[in-house]
């Protein structure tokens, strides 16, 4: 089986620019993805945030589908406690009439932010995660297949009324994702750039919880996974590598707790690692997906057949749009991607 390639975009923002140029970066590249014949373009979600300027992913994917022929595009993902499961529903049937059948709604349950942040969305935020698989499934009502009998708005429709609906994924990067996605018998994405702790335990526990719905139309007939990747590539593998001291250097920060535009390869080599610092980066750069363009392919799909995944969405942060864009271009060339949608195995 062929591996389906995606993009998963976090409109990161570049050290010395601001955050509108990082919007506009992903509008460029979504139209240059649907050009080299990526099967989705991803959005994902955070706030209060130096890092990364989609705070509002829903909003871009209605940008991204009114501009573009093939593609899928979509949410990695809705934070859905922050907000009304109707109100969600109707935002992606909108973004279904402006892109029919080519819409993703990937939702989640981690704040997207810290925990004051987390408030300010939603002050009902933490209530709202311990009810996620309610949220979930009354999602799922709105988008086609009816409230229960009993449930207080079943009356209450969902506007616009489309003939389609939007594909409904589950992501996370734990095993809870997982077991919801089973459960509703969704397809079901693995933040592994995130943390990729018991990744390969996760994705089988999905498969082997995997519940077949049938009868409703959004829910699949058989387990679909994917992982949401880092990786980068370059023409060269020295020049592949050489780009991965930007992304690097941000790790380091994450991981103390710092979440900083993401610097340059210049500030990356001007920076002063201590000892300590090289040693808790070198596993990283030990497993990271980086190299020349059959060295990353080799390296996802080797990746993607430890976990029994279907398909992968590549995360690629560059300092530098145009040195994004030939990194997205080559791993395109490298897998010999041709303009046709990816299906899914829905009944």
């Amino acid at each position: 089986m062929t591996l389906g390639l995606s993009i998963l975009d976090q409109s990161t923002i570049a050290s010395g620019r601001g955050a509108d140029a990082a919007i506009r970066e992903t509008l460029a590249l979504a139209r240059l993805a649907d050009r080299w014949g990526y099967g989705r373009y991803w959005l994902a979600e955070h706030h209060n945030s130096d890092s990364h300027a989609g705070s509002a992913p829903e909003m871009l994917v209605a940008a991204i589908a009114a501009t573009t022929a093939r593609i899928r595009i979509g949410t990695a993902g809705v934070m859905l406690p922050h907000y009304s499961a109707l109100k969600v529903a109707e935002q992606f049937k909108v973004a279904e009439a402006i892109a029919p059948g080519r819409i993703d709604l990937g939702v989640g349950r981690a704040p997207g932010s810290d925990g004051r942040t987390a408030f300010a969305l939603n002050p009902n935020a933490r209530e709202a995660a311990d009810n996620f698989p309610n949220q979930v499934m009354d999602l799922l009502g709105w988008l086609g297949d009816g409230l229960p009998e009993g449930h207080p708005f079943r009356a209450v429709a969902a506007n616009p009324q489309v003939p389609g609906r939007p594909q409904v994924w589950m992501l996370g990067s734990s095993d809870y994702g997982a077991q919801v996605a089973a459960y509703f018998g969704l397809p079901y994405c693995f933040a592994h750039f995130i943390s990729d702790r018991a990744s390969e335990q996760v994705t089988a526990l999905y498969r082997e919880g995997f519940r077949p719905h049938p009868g409703h139309a959004g829910r699949l007939a058989a387990p679909h996974c994917a992982l949401g990747v880092f990786a980068l590539t370059a023409e060269t593998e020295a020049e592949a590598w050489r780009l991965y001291k930007s992304r690097e250097l941000w790790r380091l920060y994450r991981d103390t707790g710092r979440f900083p535009p993401l610097p340059s390869v210049a500030e990356a080599e001007a920076y002063p690692f201590t000892e300590a610092e090289r040693a808790h980066l070198a596993p990283l750069r030990a497993k990271a997906l980086v190299g020349a363009p059959e060295q990353v392919r080799a390296k996802l799909e080797a990746l993607a057949a430890a976990h029994g995944v279907q398909e992968v969405a590549v995360l690629t942060p560059c300092h530098d749009p145009a040195t994004r864009q030939a990194s997205y271009r080559l791993l395109a060339e490298a897998f010999g991607l041709r303009q046709a949608p990816l299906p899914l195995a829905a009944e």
